[in-house]
């Protein structure tokens, strides 16, 4: 099953994309796009300011059922 990025889940939600998220994070667009596409992963700094960003909280932005399954 592909893993589904809540940063991407939340954008479309929004009905927002990477470049409104790029300009307001200050971040170029390609970074936004490894993020979203699970590429690469943002620094927690990162994933605070997304969060702050798009107006939801931090867990949100984390996939909590990788961590039930944990468990």
């Amino acid at each position: 099953m592909a893993k589904l990025n809540r940063i991407r889940i939340v954008l479309a939600e929004r009905d927002l994309n990477n470049k409104w998220l790029a300009d307001k994070l200050g971040k170029d667009q390609a970074t936004i796009s490894k993020w979203v596409t699970n590429t690469t992963q943002p620094s927690l700094e990162a994933l605070i300011a997304i969060a702050n960003a798009l107006e939801v909280p931090v867990q949100k932005l984390v996939r909590q059922e990788e961590f039930n399954q944990e468990k």
